[in-house]
């Protein structure tokens, strides 16, 4: 199984598309990197305003209750930093904007190591095609990461607001079906189903915590460990 080489990781960033994108996806990883001392930065690129069939919901009050789900998400699994973006739940796209912002943010944590969402639609389920959101999340933080976010003359202007170039060293895309690296989330897995269960407001299916595991254990099965999260990684000279 390739893993990770915890050792040169000090730093590392979450650049996803939706309060609780993270804990979907990764939270286990983040748990274990966590527990490595490494100091975890969430970047949350929109405001979470769409996601609710509650008629009497409205957008501002939504948005307010999933950032500070967000909050305590990121308190259960010891992530020390998080950056909401504030772009329109539902209508994101890979723009220019975007991708200046995530550099920005880039260029103030220093990241050794990034995680993100995978910039393809599946085709491969039954009954999930992808959210656009999550597409155009991956393919800003891919353009931020090579080669915006090294480049000195890419956004200048940025050197105004002291923010250097900075080189990633490896950026993991959330992938099952290209993964190249997988990450043995066994022993995090009860943070992993504790920091899911704050998105409150996302939760319908009261069996969440053993869907989540459910899906680790499938992963984990390839790679002969219990749990697993997996991974296509990308490692930058």
């Amino acid at each position: 199984m390739n893993t990770f080489e915890f050792d040169s990781i000090a730093r590392g960033m979450v650049v996803v598309a939706h309060a609780d994108d993270a804990e979907w996806g990764y939270s286990g990883t983040v748990a274990k990197l966590v527990s490595y001392g490494v100091e975890m930065t969430y970047i949350i690129c929109t405001d979470g305003s769409k996601g609710s069939d509650d008629p009497e919901m409205t957008s501002e009050q939504l948005t307010a209750i999933r950032m500070e789900e967000q909050k305590n998400a990121c308190r259960v699994l010891g992530v020390r930093n998080l950056i909401f973006l504030g772009y329109s739940d539902s209508l994101l796209e890979p723009s220019l904007a975007l991708r200046k912002d995530i550099v920005r943010q880039i260029r103030t944590f220093k990241p050794d190591l990034m995680i993100c969402q995978s910039p393809l639609r599946n085709l491969t389920d039954s009954d999930y095609i992808g959210h656009p959101d999550h597409i155009a999340a991956g393919e800003a933080t891919l353009s931020a990461v090579f080669p915006t976010s090294r480049d000195r003359l890419t956004f200048p202007e940025l050197a105004g607001e002291g923010l250097t170039p900075h080189k990633v060293t490896e950026l993991l895309v959330g992938d099952r079906n290209y993964a190249n690296k997988w990450v043995d989330v066994t022993a995090h897995m009860d943070v992993a189903v504790k920091a899911l269960l704050q998105h409150v407001s996302q939760i319908s299916n009261k069996d969440v915590g053993k869907h989540l595991k459910d899906s680790r254990a499938n992963i984990g099965e390839s790679v002969k460990v219990k749990y697993a999260e997996s991974y296509r990684s990308y490692v930058f000279s």
